[in-house]
């Protein structure tokens, strides 16, 4: 009996791991020349391999997935050359997960789980024989991907047709199915979830993918929830024990701490009015003191205050929607506020432990990426190192701000959360590829810093124009990193004066 367990598990491993190849080597860089059609199969075609998943049903399963007795099966299509133009896509696709979802499904997730995989496998199969590229994050290719793939016709059968854009629905059909495919293991492969991550996660899943990445959920899906019960609690425990005290019973030192919290938590990302609203401020507030008490060997650092803006709005997206603008802490309870505190406090604690040096006296860390930095650039720009060097500019004048707040106060907030899906799918190794990103990040503007002088280069640098950013240009600035840490990271003596 035991055997058969044993040997059943290690198909369903088996089948995870070619799901998992086949629908990650699709998201990361196969390409489908020309325009293509998806064609009902004259024949049946055997079914396509998928991980089978165990789990009790609860009373709420039962009768759920009931609507449909004939559902059509995104497998019955397959791809051809053809010309096409725009239409419903999306009503397609919906009708489709609506379908794939009244077949032997466990609960909800679950089916969300197959339909999105059984769709992504056949795309990655009808793909196989071509080339696979680097990261999905690399520019040219999302945007060939993007340019063919906005041009689809679907066709459900001879008589009748769809023709519709598929770029909105192809990241949640096969990134979600990825994702769904990796969360629903009972003991989660966290590299793999690393790997996915790098590329970009789903919005209403980064809660719970950011909390895995940094190791403040256990993997184990069986320990996760008293995990987490457990670590909130110890928070309010803590706030308890260090912030809701009179100033009476605090050091100078804190007095004066506290203070300069009071003072910073106010100018946390300005131009989100968000972070304007007295309850959110209240909120830093307590995070940000509590750590540095518990963290003596740093304290409080400025810059640290921005550190804790992701998280804030990440784990409140839990609880509200809309706009991050419209949002108000006032429409939640004091509890879930205060586990959002918690979850907050526990995710910057687990990131700066991987930095630690950067805030200690006299910041040694960012020093030597600031160094780092310089070299890189050198090696990769030499012409506008040498102009910055000409001109006095030193990298310490603007690029530590950049360490200091990873970036926050340089791009618009809305991608700060795609940016930092990398950052923590990066984990121990993030401080080194800082360096890398940064130099990809400054030499955006390449062409116009060599054409500036000392005062020029200071102002232009300390007020990027990256106010109409979007997605595109940070993919950019995120896939020339990979590209060059593919290029210096193994080879350091690249980078040696």
């Amino acid at each position: 009996m035991e055997r058969r367990e044993e040997e059943q598990q290690k198909r369903d491993d088996s089948r995870f791991n070619q799901t998992l190849k086949n629908v990650q080597g699709f998201l990361k860089g196969r390409s489908i020349p020309g325009k293509v059609l998806l064609t009902r199969r004259p024949d049946p075609t055997p079914e396509p391999i998928s991980p089978t998943y165990h789990r009790s049903l609860s009373e709420n399963d039962a009768g759920r997935n009931e609507r449909s007795e004939n559902p059509v099966e995104v497998n019955d299509f397959e791809f051809s050359s053809s010309s096409c133009g725009e239409g419903k896509l999306r009503e397609l696709y919906w009708q489709v997960e609506d379908h794939n979802s009244s077949k032997k499904q466990d609960n909800t997730y679950a089916g969300k789980l197959r339909s999105n995989s059984s769709s992504g496998e056949q795309l990655a199969k009808q793909v196989q024989n071509l080339k696979i590229g680097g990261r999905s994050s690399d520019y040219a290719r999302v945007m060939k991907f993007n340019k063919v793939l906005s041009e689809t016709t679907v066709i459900l059968d001879h008589a009748t047709s769809v023709q519709a854009t598929y770029s909105s629905m192809k990241a949640s059909v096969l990134l979600s199915s990825l994702f769904w495919l990796i969360l629903f293991q009972p003991s989660l492969p966290v590299e793999k979830l690393r790997e996915l991550a790098w590329s970009g996660v789903p919005h209403y899943m980064r809660p719970d993918v950011w909390r895995l990445l940094l190791g403040y959920a256990p993997p184990n899906s069986d320990r996760r929830e008293a995990v987490l019960r457990r670590k909130r609690l110890e928070y309010l425990e803590s706030v308890g024990q260090f912030y809701d005290l009179p100033d009476s019973e605090r050091s100078d030192d804190e007095i004066n701490m506290l203070r300069q919290i009071a003072v910073d938590c106010p100018r946390t990302v300005p131009d989100v009015s968000f972070f304007q609203q007295a309850q959110v401020q209240k909120s830093l507030e307590r995070i940000l003191y509590t750590w540095a008490i518990r963290h003596p060997a740093s304290g409080y650092v400025q810059g640290i205050n921005d550190l804790v803006t992701p998280f804030l709005v990440i784990f409140l997206s839990e609880y509200l929607e809309g706009d991050v603008d419209s949002w108000s802490m006032s429409d939640l309870s004091a509890a879930k506020v205060s586990d959002v505190e918690a979850d907050c406090y526990w995710c910057l604690t687990k990131l700066l432990d991987g930095m630690q040096d950067h805030y200690t006296f006299a910041q040694p860390g960012i020093q030597r990426l600031v160094f780092k930095l310089k070299e890189l650039v050198r090696r990769i720009d030499e012409p506008v190192a040498r102009h910055m060097e000409e001109q006095g500019l030193e990298f310490l004048q603007f690029a530590f701000r950049w360490y200091n707040c990873l970036l926050i106060r340089e791009i618009p907030f809305s991608l700060i959360n795609r940016l930092w899906d990398t950052y923590l799918a990066e984990g121990d190794a993030l401080p080194d590829f800082l360096v890398y990103i940064y130099a990809s990040f400054l030499l955006t503007w390449s062409d116009e810093l060599k054409k500036l002088d000392f005062q020029e280069m200071v102002m232009f640098l300390q007020h990027l124009p990256t106010q109409t950013w979007t997605d595109q240009e940070l993919e950019m600035v995120l896939s020339r990193a990979y590209m060059w840490h593919s290029m210096f990271n193994n080879s350091p003596n690249h980078l040696a004066s």
